[in-house]
């Protein structure tokens, strides 16, 4: 079983606590006190099914025992890689019940990204849909099991199991009748590492954040409190659970409140708008083009139930804040966050339009802010520079990764976030740009480096740097430039063919190709990116159709 080496010092528990920013509480206890308190309102809908806050409690409990059956104990690892369905925060709920650790996978990862991170876990649990958007998951686990020997349980929602799996529902179907004789249900430790997601850093392997309830609680009350979020809010939520934003927002902020959760599973700015005209929904949150898309949503749809719409994940251009305002009726909060400490700033409903166009918010309350020169200095209000922060909702480590953890952070503890941005007079912080080698895609980090790292193997390829391209409305897209070997010639369908068979996830693929006969330099012989980022920047601004 995995050991989870976390950062958490006594100090630092003592001092979140005695702060008031950390309540010590366990996630699951608010799905005891809601059923309790309300049992027949609805706790989410999905495209298949509701249900209410009682028959979630029942369910949650029914599956805690059915992996309890099945050997997931205090600490070990349940890997999710379902869409946004019901079963995902039921297993949610239950992993909580039973002080498991979850591993979230977004369901457009393929073997490659699981091999990688379900070996490193050592996942005893895998819970997967049979097909979702014309995939085969189910297949994908039977051919990778033989890789992945700490893998003991694969569980298949929605969808044939096949050999070597077992039907979701079995878990609520035979484990229950044999709890009688088997001790309670051992629950979660506010202090416990509950939750490793995975990102993409600029080292070129995807770095496990750790969270605990406590850093996750001290993010969600907070948003709570400036927001004006309560129990009749009703939250619909598009970003997969998968992601922080999505795990966050939909699930956890549902669960403290004791709303309702209004799932989408894909993407469609459509059936979004169909969604909150008929749920009354008042609440959503997605990355740019979520907005730019809602915003923009042709036909006529009732929207008068929507009250906010949280931005963030991916620069926002300010003329979008301006028209989704118009358009959607509703305020618009834009935020900057990370994986390592979700939403660490964000717009007041009370801001005045300048703030809500021009910035990205101001901190959390506990939450810090610093930018400080390339020397490390503190700079004052107005200068741009590297963005610093730290405060209560911060990770506690990289999982089996010490040394990662350490490089991110300054000696007087302040956590390094790769990106560079200005402070106003009044604390508001607007984000211009990213020191770390990422392109940011719809709010989806592309590593670079892994992606470079693949195509340095290509038969024809000599060399290759990929860099981000503006897009209207992703933000970024990825552009290869590649230097071809002697007598070779490369073309983007053989790179996306052969990144294909590497099963790398297709939003690392890049989608725009540059043949070039060598790269701009630095005397140091390191490759000038921003140059090349500038002359694929120049190229589409002369020709704004060509993009591949």
């Amino acid at each position: 079983m995995a050991v989870f080496d976390s950062d958490l010092s006594p100090e630092r528990i003592r001092r979140s606590v005695a702060a008031g920013h950390w309540p010590n509480e366990r996630l699951e206890t608010y799905l005891d006190r809601w059923a309790t308190e309300r049992p027949a309102k609805t706790a989410m809908v999905d495209g298949a099914s509701r249900c209410t806050w009682a028959e979630l409690a029942r369910t949650v409990e029914r599956v805690a025992h059915g992996l309890a059956a099945h050997g997931v104990e205090p600490g070990a690892v349940i890997s999710c890689q379902l869409p946004n369905w019901n079963e995902f925060i039921v297993l949610l709920l239950a992993a909580a019940r039973l002080g498991a650790v979850v591993h979230p996978i977004p369901p457009i990862f393929r073997a490659s990204e699981l091999r990688f991170m379900l070996n490193r876990l050592e996942s005893r649990v895998v819970v997967i849909p049979g097909t979702f958007r014309g995939f085969d998951h189910a297949a994908m686990l039977r051919a990778l099991r033989p890789e992945v020997p700490a893998v003991e349980h694969v569980f298949v929602a929605r969808g044939a199991a096949g050999d070597g799996a077992t039907p979701f529902t079995a878990l609520t179907e035979t484990a229950w009748e044999a709890r009688e004789g088997r001790r309670g249900l051992p629950g979660s430790d506010p202090n416990a590492v509950n939750e490793v997601i995975f990102t993409s850093g600029t080292t070129g392997e995807p770095k496990g954040v750790m969270h605990t309830p406590n850093t996750v609680l001290a993010n969600i009350n907070p948003v709570i409190e400036r927001l004006r979020f309560s129990e009749r809010d009703i939250l619909l939520m598009s970003s997969t659970f998968a992601h922080q934003t999505g795990y966050l927002y939909g699930y956890c902020l549902t669960l403290v409140l004791g709303a309702t959760g209004v799932w989408l599973d894909v993407w469609n700015a459509a059936e979004a708008a169909r969604l909150i005209e008929a749920e009354r929904v008042t609440f959503t949150m997605g990355a740019t083009p979520f907005l730019q898309d809602l915003t923009y949503v042709p036909g006529r749809h009732d929207l008068a139930s929507l009250r906010l719409f949280i931005s963030a994940g991916a620069p926002i251009p300010r003329p979008l804040v301006r028209d989704a305002r118009a358009r959607l009726g509703c305020a618009i909060s834009p935020g900057w966050g990370m994986t390592e400490n979700g939403l660490v700033t964000c717009n007041g409903l009370d801001d005045a339009e300048e703030k809500v166009f021009t910035t990205d918010g101001c901190p959390h309350p506990g939450m810090e802010l610093r930018i400080v020169d390339d020397d490390g200095r503190g700079l004052p209000p107005g200068p741009e520079g590297e963005l610093l922060v730290r405060g209560p909702s911060q990770f506690v480590g990289y999982f089996k990764r010490p040394e990662f953890t350490h490089e991110s952070y300054t000696p007087d503890g302040w956590f390094r976030t790769g990106d560079r941005g200005a402070l106003d007079r009044d604390g508001y912080l607007s984000i211009t740009g990213r020191s770390k080698d990422l392109i940011i895609r719809g709010g989806e980090n592309i590593p670079v480096v892994e992606v470079e790292n693949e195509l340095f193997a290509h038969p024809k390829i000599a060399s290759v740097a990929i860099v981000g391209m503006p897009d209207p409305r992703l933000g970024e897209r990825a552009c290869a430039f590649v230097i071809p070997k002697p007598g070779e010639s490369v073309t983007l369908a053989e790179l996306v063919q052969y990144l294909e068979g590497r099963q790398l996830a297709r939003q690392k693929f890049p989608e725009r190709l540059e043949i070039v006969a060598e790269f701009p330099m630095t005397p140091s012989g390191k490759v000038q990116k921003f140059r090349l980022r500038q002359l694929v920047a120049e190229k589409l601004a002369g020709d704004p159709g060509r993009r591949g």
